[in-house]
């Protein structure tokens, strides 16, 4: 198991503080992230880890939390979920962490979720878990209220998958999915919407990660001659199964899921292949919170935030911090309680970067309320600690990936109302 601790010190031991004054920091508080950062997921699985890395470096940079130096210490699941329990366990036993960030993979966040961190009453977030497990095991009490993720459910990704097939009159669709909690959530998801807006699903075929090829597979999936295929997957084995499609006469009208708006998927299977491709992911609402994450991010990395999952990790760890400084103490228990008082509500706006955790430092030391307006926009947790809102339509356009189209709240709502 491979782990990379990762300090935002800015020199010497000195850190600015809150109040803008000079001040040696002699306390330190991990927070935890367990991420798919090798295997088939490493691409964009260490993009996310570098999201969740910049939001502590900007709050360091701020003051760091009550005084605190943050130490983001990130271990590597390797998309199995035994290595991300045993991982888990390290950060809450071990390093002693209040809050862990993670995982990527639903059948990864789980396990972790009911075997380590609501029994040691730590607080974990997800930026990218979408199964309706978690909400079903919060509705029964499971998670304790331990349990928030910066990204919808897969609910409304299916809906807005089928709608548009439908639009673009495809009549036989076959599907493909990663044998995973989120590929087969997603997979099932999609068949019973395609099927209530008249389109044959000719059949749904799961794969396991990290094979040589998939052409048992894509020839099942063949047999009954689709005219579009739906691939649940990920970067790199999502390249293998869309290269060996299409060299076998698969049709080049692909539905892709959210995981494969990624660079690789595009340069591994080639940019030609995908001009009729398309795929949903969380959007951004426009406005100054979300340029605030996109200018800090391009300074940092030195291109735009593309990849799936950047947004949503910055916002998991700006919450998470944001939460320890209003509660006042680094509990697992205390973020939980305080997460939904630094989202949602009336409070002064905070938007992502130092300046943002400087104001909201002060304003907390204040008695102020305030409300984080994130790298995704406005965050408001549910009782389930679930969140809704807008998504993107991808696709490749002049040989990369480009937004296609967006769809706000209301019109996601429409589409989940026509097919209850």
């Amino acid at each position: 198991m491979k782990s990379l601790i990762v300090s935002g010190l800015m020199g010497a031991g000195l850190i600015l503080s809150g109040a803008g004054t000079a001040q040696a920091q002699d306390c330190e508080i991990a927070v935890g992230s367990v991420l798919s950062i090798t295997g088939s997921m490493a691409a964009i699985g260490s993009a996310i880890g570098d999201a969740g890395k910049l939001a502590i470096d900007h709050f360091n940079e701020a003051g760091g939390v009550n005084g605190c130096e943050v130490n983001f210490i990130l271990r590597d699941d390797q998309g199995s979920p035994n290595v991300g329990v045993d991982a888990a366990k390290t950060l809450v036993e071990i390093e002693k962490v209040p809050v862990l960030l993670g995982a990527i993979q639903s059948g990864v966040s789980l396990p972790i979720l009911t075997s380590v961190t609501v029994p040691a009453k730590v607080t974990q977030i997800s930026c990218c878990s979408s199964a309706p497990s978690f909400t079903e095991l919060a509705r029964e009490g499971g998670t304790q209220g331990y349990w928030f993720r910066t990204l919808p459910t897969d609910r409304p990704q299916a809906a807005v998958l089928a709608t548009i097939a439908a639009e673009k009159g495809y009549k036989k669709i076959a599907v493909i999915h990663v044998n995973s909690d989120y590929g087969v959530s997603l997979a099932t998801r999609f068949k019973e919407d395609a099927e209530k807006l008249g389109i044959e699903v000719t059949g749904v075929t799961p794969y396991n990660q990290e094979q040589a090829s998939y052409r048992a597979e894509v020839n099942a999936a063949l047999q009954a001659e689709p005219d579009a295929l739906f691939l649940v997957a990920f970067p790199a084995d999502g390249a293998t199964v869309a290269r060996e499609w299409i060299s076998f006469g698969g049709s080049q009208n692909l539905i892709l899921s959210n995981a494969l708006r990624a660079d690789e998927f595009v340069e591994s299977v080639g940019a030609q292949y995908l001009e009729n491709a398309y795929g949903i992911d969380n959007a951004q609402v426009e406005g100054e919170s979300v340029e605030a994450f996109n200018t800090s991010w391009k300074d940092a990395k030195g291109s735009d935030p593309n990849g799936p999952g950047l947004h949503v990790m910055y916002d998991a760890a700006a919450v998470a911090l944001l939460a320890m400084e209003q509660a006042g103490e680094a509990d697992g228990t205390a973020i939980r309680d305080n997460i939904r008082k630094v989202t949602g509500g009336e409070g002064e706006a905070i938007y992502p970067g130092v300046e943002g955790f400087k104001k909201a430092k002060t304003l907390i030391a204040e008695g102020k309320p305030i409300r984080y307006v994130g790298a995704t926009g406005p965050i408001t947790f549910d009782e389930n600690g679930d969140v809704t809102g807008p998504y993107l339509i991808y696709g490749v356009k002049d040989g990369e990936l480009a937004t296609l189209d967006r769809w706000d709240k209301a019109r996601v709502d429409a589409a989940l109302e026509k097919l209850q």
